[in-house]
Formats: structure tokens, C-alpha cells, sequence
């Protein structure tokens, strides 16, 4: 019988062991398969082309093109195009230029915010290849969508810049679309990226860059109507996604003005303040290190909601004002988002003032006006004070000193004689 129980709990505590066990395995795999899918998805893709004409002698082509982990709906999200080296014609390159690149790419859902020409590396003159190198293209997410965006690359325009008109035309075969699959608790709210997207021009209209900053904003705890108030910004780079200066061209003051978007209070639209970079020709235009005030003022007390907004980057020497280069945000939708509350106005401290000062003025008046009615007042005193019908009440302190205090003098001469005729009487009897 004991051996039975003891079996039987034995049989127990290995089946106990062995579900363990099962769920470890079953856990194990889960985290194999996800983690397998998160990887594929950064995974680039080769797609093999057929090229002709133009420039370039190339007949064959393998262009790589890179996806992100994920995208976010209400977003966008960048597609890398690797480019590789290319032979070019011994009479296409009489002085130095840039390669161009136009992609044709088709995505579901969602469109290509910045379809157009590329520019890739420089070529210099007389030169007989182009190195290898990357292009990107940002893909437009609509808001509210849901699992993944599907990208598929199609034709490819490769030319010259001095000489646009000859073109190098690539097709692929492959019908293989690359997927990016869109992450959940996007779309803004306190839940959002802190990291900005940016499309940075200038100092001329052609130079366009991809620029990524993480940006901290951290609220007043007592903003009040009709007192300035600062949010603190503090930017920091995505690594590899930093805001360069032109090595070459207009020199750009080391100035950077950032922005945030505020919305929900009426006539609070935005707050703008000036911080301090290191710009140096040709590398990264530094961020400031410390945080810096951001400055505005409510003429309303509510709740506002607070986003990221624009940076600027110098100044435009002949007028002082027009950033020399203007980065604007990309993924707005996509940022998170920060509560301010604007309380009510400070009561004044004046105003009690103010009322109080014509007093002075009203007293010196009504002494002014007292002293002639003095006079009247006396007058009409001394008048009533005439007893009617001969009444009893005694004559009062106007018709002389009362009976009474002669009654009082008299007394005191009487003590006064008592009292001097007894001394007289006890000093004759003390003679004798």
C-alpha cells in the first residue's frame, strides 16, 4: 500500500516535470521563430537587373535594397537602395559630377514621399567607374493601418548629372516585394517615438538630407496667462544620421533655432528658442550639449499637447532671418507628446493702490469745509440753549459758575476758622 502511494506520487511530480518542460520547449521555439522574423524583416533583399543604354556599360546589375525593423502607421520610414560599383563610358565624364539614381518603387499601402532623382557620390572628371553606394527613399505609412507594408522595387534610371538626358535604364524580373511589418502603439500620444525625422535643405535647394534626432522636452510645472513660460529641448543624433555642413560654399553661423508644436490652447500655436552649435566645414553640425529654453506666452489658461517641431540651422547673412538650412518634421503623427497646463492670471497687487489714492484728496476737502460750519455751529448751539417756560433743569455752564461751589468755599472757610480758633485758644491757655 505504501509503495503504491509513494508511486503514485512519484508518477505525479514527473508529469509536473514533464508539462515544465514542454512549456520551456514550447516558449523556447516561440522566441526562436520571433526572433527569426524581426530579423528577416531587417534583412536585405537582392534583386537582379538588366541595364542598357546611357552612360554606363554595365549590362548586368545586383542593386540590395534594406528595409527597417518596422514601420509606424501615420509615419515614414526609409528604404536603402545599394547601388553597386559602376563602369562608365571613357567619353561620358569631360568634368566632375555626381551620380543620379531614380527608383521606381511601389508600396502597399502607403506611396513614396520623396519619388525623384538621387544623388550619389561625386565623379570626378575623366573618371572610368563609379564606387559603390547607397540611396534612400522614404515610404509614406497611412494612418490606421495595420500589419505590414509591402515594397516593391521596380525600374531603375541611372545617369550623370552634367548629362541628365543620357540615361542607363536597369528592369528587374523578380516579382519579390519587401515587407515591413507595422509596429503597434504608434500614431503620437505619450506612447510615441521621441525620435524626429527630418528632411534638412540647404544651404541650396539641391543639397537634401535625412537627419534622425531624439528630442527631450520637459514641461514648466507653472506656466501662467500672460507670463512667458520655457519648455527645455535637448537634441541628440541618430548615429549616422547627422546633420553635415557643406564643405564647401556659404559658411553657416553657429546658431540652431528649434521649435515646438503646440495645439488645444487657443492662440498657443508654437515656442521657439536659440541654442548654440560648433559648425565646421564638412563634418557633423554639433547639437548643444546643455538643454535650452524654448519661450512663449498664453493669453488663455487650458491644456495644450506638445510635439516636437522644426529645427533651423544659421542664418541667411543678407537678412538675418532665413535659416541656411531648414529641417522639417517627417513622421509628426508618429512623435510622442507632452501635457502643458496653463494656469490663471496672477491677480494684481496694484490695483488696491490705485483705488486708495483720491483719498488724501477727500480729507483735505472735508477740512476745508468744516471750518465755516464751525462757526455756524456754535452760534446755533449757544441759541437753543435757552430753558422753554422756565423750565427746572439749571442754567448750565454758560450762565456762570454754579451755587454750588459757593456752598463748597464757604464749608471750607468754616472748617478753616474752627480749625485756626482752637490753635488760637490751646496757645493762650499754654501762656497762662
Amino acid at each position: 500500500m505504501l509503495k503504491s502511494q509513494a508511486g503514485r506520487r512519484f508518477a505525479r511530480k514527473t508529469s509536473v516535470l514533464g508539462l515544465l518542460g514542454t512549456g520551456v520547449l514550447f516558449a523556447g521555439s516561440a522566441f526562436t521563430l520571433l526572433t527569426a522574423t524581426e530579423a528577416q524583416a531587417a534583412t536585405p533583399k537582392t534583386y537582379a537587373y538588366t541595364c542598357s543604354g546611357g552612360p554606363f556599360t554595365n549590362t548586368a546589375i545586383s542593386v540590395t535594397v534594406t528595409p527597417p525593423d518596422s514601420a509606424t502607421a501615420g509615419g515614414n520610414f526609409e528604404l536603402a537602395l545599394g547601388i553597386p560599383a559602376l563602369m562608365i563610358a571613357s567619353t561620358s565624364t569631360p568634368q566632375t559630377t555626381n551620380l543620379q539614381v531614380t527608383a521606381t518603387l511601389t508600396p502597399t499601402p502607403g506611396s513614396v514621399f520623396d519619388a525623384g532623382a538621387k544623388t550619389g557620390p561625386s565623379v570626378p572628371s575623366a573618371a572610368t567607374s563609379v564606387l559603390a553606394s547607397e540611396v534612400k527613399y522614404k515610404i509614406s505609412v497611412p494612418t490606421g493601418s495595420t500589419g505590414s507594408v509591402s515594397v516593391k522595387p521596380g525600374e531603375l534610371r541611372l545617369a550623370l548629372a552634367s548629362s541628365s538626358t543620357s540615361v542607363t535604364t536597369c528592369t528587374t524580373t523578380s516579382t519579390e516585394a519587401v515587407t515591413v511589418p507595422i509596429g503597434t502603439g504608434g500614431g503620437g500620444g505619450t506612447t510615441g517615438t521621441d525620435v524626429v525625422q527630418y528632411e534638412c535643405t540647404g544651404p541650396t535647394a539641391s543639397e537634401v538630407h535625412d537627419v534622425e534626432v531624439k528630442v527631450e522636452l520637459t514641461m514648466p510645472t507653472s506656466a501662467k496667462v500672460g507670463e512667458q513660460f520655457a519648455i527645455k529641448w535637448k537634441g541628440t543624433y541618430t548615429t549616422g544620421k547627422e546633420l553635415k555642413a557643406p564643405s564647401t560654399g556659404q559658411t553657416i553661423s553657429p546658431k540652431i533655432f528649434a521649435y515646438a508644436a503646440l495645439t488645444g490652447v487657443s492662440g498657443l500655436t508654437s515656442a521657439t528658442g536659440e541654442g548654440t552649435t560648433t559648425v565646421t566645414a564638412g563634418q557633423p553640425i554639433t547639437l548643444p550639449v546643455a538643454a535650452f529654453d524654448l519661450k512663449a506666452t498664453a493669453n488663455t489658461a487650458g491644456t495644450a499637447t506638445v510635439k516636437p517641431g522644426k529645427i533651423n540651422f544659421g542664418a541667411d547673412t543678407a537678412t538675418g532671418t532665413t535659416p541656411a538650412i531648414s529641417c522639417t518634421v517627417q513622421n509628426d503623427t508618429a512623435l510622442k507628446t507632452y501635457t502643458l497646463t496653463v494656469g490663471a492670471a496672477t491677480s494684481p497687487t496694484s490695483s488696491s493702490t490705485t483705488t486708495s489714492s483720491p483719498k488724501p484728496t477727500k480729507t483735505t476737502t472735508a477740512y476745508v469745509t468744516v471750518t465755516p460750519s464751525a462757526t455756524k455751529s456754535k452760534t446755533k448751539q449757544r441759541n437753543s440753549q435757552t430753558p422753554k417756560a422756565g423750565a427746572d433743569t439749571g442754567a448750565g455752564g454758560e450762565m456762570g459758575p454754579d451755587g454750588r461751589v459757593f456752598i463748597l468755599t464757604g464749608s471750607a472757610l468754616v472748617a478753616a476758622a474752627a480749625v485756626g480758633g482752637l490753635w488760637m485758644r490751646r496757645r493762650g491757655v499754654s501762656r497762662s
